[in-house]
């Protein structure tokens, strides 16, 4: 499925693939992210033949153009938790906001993990 919108220059859509790369690349540079992981046992397959997915570690959908994200991260050890996933769930959501023009309804950040 993919986002679409009409205005006065004519109609755009945007795939779920290039909504997924871009929350995966702002995510990753959020302070105290270490890592993006991957949940699909489809990805983890490719991961061992070295072909990587651009939106890895997120899932989206769009329902009715309102996009729900899922984001799922490692983080640094010594962070606060859950002001990491704030922070890195309201940068994701205000990214796509301004890339898609677009609402995002929800941004779910799981913590899968921590490292060093």
């Amino acid at each position: 499925m993919s986002l679409t919108t009409s205005n006065k220059y004519g109609k755009i859509a945007i795939s779920d693939d290039a909504v997924a790369a871009v929350a995966s690349h702002v995510a990753s540079e959020c302070y105290g992210v270490v890592e993006m992981v991957s949940r699909r046992f489809s990805d983890n397959i490719a991961n061992l033949w070295g072909k990587t997915k651009p939106g890895k570690g997120v899932k989206v959908a769009t329902v009715d153009n309102l996009v729900y994200v899922e984001v799922f991260v490692i983080l640094k050890v010594g962070v606060n938790i859950e002001t990491v996933r704030k922070a890195t769930a309201d940068t994701v959501k205000f990214a796509l906001e301004l890339f898609t023009g677009m609402r995002v309804k929800k941004v779910h950040v799981n913590v899968v993990g921590i490292r060093v």
